[in-house]
């Protein structure tokens, strides 16, 4: 780690995680900054992240007219880069050191509800974190043209976590 990154003391709070998180996203994870990920909310069990709506993630649609006012929908692969991302890092508010473990994704489903026209947030739950895997179930949703929230996609990831 750099020194641009905070450190996490041992008394530290849930917003002391989220700016690890968003500190260690900018610095060394490229894709999910080129996308525009973002750390919005940290609890005990649960993490909430986004990503905003930009052209270069959505789906192109030969077929629509050039007049069309219809928003193209945004890449279904976007959705899933989020649920991955927020429900493994949420299984690191119920770790006792949520820096000194790794933890990588086993499997995801992801169940799309219904396409995404706007910014996407991604709320995820901690299911259970165990000796060695971990479960959480996550909600993704999307504003509408007409300003609704709605929700786009739901999914569940199970995680191995390698503590030290």
């Amino acid at each position: 780690m750099t020194e641009d990154i905070p450190e996490i003391t041992g008394d530290g709070g849930y917003d002391d995680i989220a700016q690890y998180l968003q500190s260690y996203i900018d610095e060394y994870q490229d894709f999910l900054s080129w996308i525009g990920t973002s750390v919005d909310d940290v609890g005990p069990g649960t993490m909430t992240m986004s990503i905003p709506y930009d052209q270069k993630l959505t789906n192109v649609r030969p077929a629509a007219t050039a007049d069309s006012d219809q928003r193209p929908d945004i890449h279904g692969g976007i959705a899933a880069t989020l649920i991955d991302t927020v429900g493994g890092l949420a299984l690191r508010t119920e770790l006792e050191d949520p820096v000194d473990a790794s933890i990588a994704t086993i499997n995801l489903n992801v169940n799309y509800l219904r396409p995404a026209t706007g910014d996407l947030t991604a709320t995820a739950n901690v299911i259970r974190v165990g000796g060695t895997v971990g479960v959480s179930e996550v909600t993704v949703e999307s504003t509408t043209p007409d300003g609704e929230t709605k929700e786009v996609a739901t999914g569940q990831g199970s995680y191995r976590v390698f503590r030290r």
